[in-house]
């Protein structure tokens, strides 16, 4: 197969036009991204190409639907069914059995780490591993054409970077590679990008040119970092929210292992780790919703209380929102809560205070999300996961309340899975396995670590042959990534490959820092089991 595209696209469900004369064209061997928020229409463009949606006008050019592996949003796993039964539905439907479907599996479940995991219900596995999962279903019956709707939202960083590889690999193995994403540093790594906006193409072209049609804060708005905060006198005041030596138990499970943090007036500290990380328990320690084995927990200067909480803000992974009050009986409420105002709200959310918050796109929730911690003038703001599947110009706008917030003098504590997101913060706090790993500024953490980018015009080769010799690559459009700095071990796994190649050492990314940062980390006792 040569390829597959539409032209002049428009889709349209009764009077609601969710594409408009779009126009996408990607090769196969190639990774193509279609960035862009709720109601954008990428998952529209994902299902006409997959030949789910019908066009109102325009053309699609794809392959037939058994040569498409295609995962949405959801995953689309049967979660009251093991993996092993969930592959045997897959394989039956695509016609792979016998010998052929045996090869394949063991390939796929050894690449994407599943294997001995057949009699595990899927309901049971985590978002990244679900993730590798869909992708490996999808993957069964070697199709032409693979399209993955948001295959990393709610992922943890590390399952992150694995899917990427596995996506580097499927391209490498000549399908086509469809994704669509609401991060502009995911769609960097594709080779073209399209963005979307209300159905309309907004910018179509490398990500560069894309980049350029961001909002300014998107791509720009970053935190200077390394300042230390606090009177000019030297005197430190105390933090609004800390924690020191703080050990977290549950029977022998240990989730916090001997935690410092610190977060100050106007600063913003980012708080990052994988899924299990202990993230979210140490929150709720410095929330007072869990008391700590050991070590000891402080709110503005004293044990958490519910005095304490009067003072700050906090947005949950899930909101904290009543799905079946309408926009102002949230807010009415939350007000009541904290013996505050009802907020002002921002034009667009006004025109929607009667509608019922279940109604709403996630943007719309996550802002009055947002207006509800905010509206009591809280002194510390605690944000977990705040902008997880926001589009880039609705993140842009959440990270600008962010830091207005932090300009007022309120201390913020926020989490990520999304490690771009780390530059929009003063300082960072890494945890992995219950542990803190690393802190600093984002400058500080990264330090000197290197990585070898790779420029073979084989690059496909190239990828096979760093595989083999045990250096995993990431792949960027079409430059491939080996983090570590070994230019020489590079080169030579590339000779033995017989692949030409122009190397070159260059700084490491956060996430090549963050990604062996958590590896490095080889404790038994940490985030498992306690003696």
């Amino acid at each position: 197969m040569s390829g597959w595209g539409v032209g002049g696209l428009t889709v349209r469900y009764g009077r609601r036009t969710a594409l408009d004369d779009v126009t996408l064209d990607g090769p196969a061997g190639a990774v193509t991204a279609v960035i862009g928020g709720d109601g954008a229409g990428k998952t529209t463009l994902l299902r006409a190409l997959a030949g789910v949606a019908r066009p109102t006008a325009g053309t699609v050019h794809s392959p037939a639907r058994r040569r498409i592996g295609y995962v949405a949003g959801a995953s689309g796993l049967y979660d009251d069914l093991s993996v092993a039964e969930n592959v045997a539905f897959v394989a039956e439907a695509y016609g792979v059995r016998g010998a052929e479907l045996e090869a394949r599996l063991a390939e796929l479940l050894e690449r994407t780490g599943l294997d001995g995991i057949g009699e595990r219900l899927a309901g049971r596995l985590s978002g990244g591993m679900r993730q590798k999962l869909a992708f490996a279903l999808a993957m069964l019956h070697q199709p032409d054409l693979l399209i993955l709707d948001e295959p990393t939202t709610g992922v943890d960083p590390v399952s992150r970077v694995e899917l990427w590889r596995l996506i580097a690999g499927a391209a490498a193995g000549g399908a086509g590679v469809l994704v669509s994403t609401t991060y502009l540093d995911e769609a960097e790594r594709a080779v073209s990008v399209l963005l979307l906006d209300e159905g309309r193409m907004i910018a179509a072209g490398p990500p560069q040119a894309v980049a350029a049609a961001l909002p300014p804060a998107e791509t720009h708005h970053r935190r200077p970092g390394g300042d230390s905060r606090g009177p000019a006198d030297g005197a430190a005041p105390l933090p609004q929210a800390s924690a020191h030596d703080v050990v977290c138990r549950f029977g022998r499970l240990t989730a916090v292992a001997d935690v410092d943090l610190e977060v100050h007036a106007g600063e913003v500290v980012g708080l990052l780790g994988a899924n299990g990380a202990g993230k979210t328990t140490l929150i709720r320690l410095l929330l007072g919703l869990l008391r700590p084995t050991s070590g000891a927990v402080r709110l503005f200067g004293r044990a958490p209380s519910r005095a304490a909480r009067l003072r700050l803000g906090y947005v949950p992974q899930g909101l904290g929102l009543w799905e079946d009050l309408s926009v102002q009986e949230n807010l009415a409420f939350s007000a009541r809560a904290f013996g505050s105002a009802v907020p002002s709200l921002e034009p667009d959310l006004e025109a929607l205070r009667d509608t019922l918050v279940r109604d709403l796109p996630l943007g719309l929730r996550r802002r009055l999300a947002f207006a509800a911690a905010l509206a009591h003038a809280p002194e510390l703001l605690v944000l977990d996961e705040p902008t997880s599947g926001v589009d880039p110009t609705a993140r842009a706008r959440l990270w600008e309340s962010v830091h207005d917030v932090a300009a007022g003098g309120a201390g913020v504590l926020v989490t990520t899975h999304h490690l771009d997101e780390a530059g929009f913060c003063d300082r960072l706090v890494v945890m992995a396995a219950g542990s803190v790993v690393a802190q600093g500024t984002l400058a500080g953490i990264v330090g000197e670590r290197k990585a070898v980018a790779v420029e073979a015009p084989r690059w496909v080769a190239a990828l096979a042959a760093l595989d083999n010799a045990g250096l995993p690559a990431a792949l960027v459009g079409r430059t491939l990534r080996v983090p570590g700095g070994d230019a020489a071990r590079v080169q030579a796994a590339l000779d033995a490959g017989g692949v030409a190649a122009a190397l070159s050492v260059v700084p490491a990314t956060f996430e090549e820092t963050f990604v062996a940062l958590v590896r490095a980390l080889d404790n038994p006792t940490i985030g498992r089991t306690a003696p």
